[in-house]
C-alpha cells in the first residue's frame, strides 16, 4: 500500500502546473537528442560520405553534407542542454523540410514519418522555448 505522505507528495508535485510543464519540456528537448544518432556517424564518417551527399540547393555535396552534420550534431546538442534553444532549433527545421519536401519528397509517409515526428517537435520547442531547466533560463535570471 502507498502510504498517504507519498500520495500527498506525488499530489503536490503533479498539481504544480509551471512544474510539469517545465519538466515536459526538459523531457521533449531530450527526446531530439536523438538525433545525435544522425549526427554522430554523419561526422565520424565524413570525409568518406561528404561526395556522395544529396546537393538539393546546389552548394556542393560536402557543403550539403557539412551543413546537415552541423544541424543534426552540434545544434541538437545545444537544443538537449537547452543553450541558444529557439535558434538552434532552426537549423533543424529546415533541414527537416528539406528531407520532407524535397529529399523524400515522392516517397510514402512511412519514410518520412520520423522527419514529421522530429519537425512537430522542433516547431513545438520554438513556440515554447526550453523551459525552466535549461542553460537559456539560467542566462536570462541573471
Amino acid at each position: 500500500m502507498i502510504s498517504t505522505k507519498f500520495q500527498n507528495l506525488m499530489k503536490s508535485f503533479l498539481s504544480s502546473k509551471a512544474l510539469s510543464i517545465d519538466a515536459g519540456l526538459l523531457i521533449l528537448r531530450l527526446c531530439c537528442a536523438l538525433m545525435l544518432l544522425h549526427g554522430w556517424p554523419k561526422f565520424i564518417d565524413f570525409k568518406e560520405n561528404s561526395g556522395d551527399w544529396p546537393d538539393p540547393f546546389h552548394l556542393g555535396s560536402t557543403v550539403s553534407y557539412a551543413l546537415t552534420v552541423f544541424a543534426e550534431l552540434f545544434c541538437t546538442v545545444l537544443i538537449a542542454i537547452g543553450l541558444f534553444t529557439r535558434v538552434a532549433i532552426i537549423p533543424l527545421i529546415i533541414l527537416m523540410l528539406v528531407i520532407i519536401l524535397i529529399i523524400h519528397s515522392e516517397d510514402t509517409f512511412a519514410d518520412r514519418e520520423h522527419a514529421i515526428m522530429y519537425l512537430l517537435t522542433y516547431i513545438t520547442l520554438l513556440f515554447t522555448g526550453p523551459g525552466k531547466f535549461s542553460i537559456d533560463r539560467l542566462i536570462h535570471k541573471s
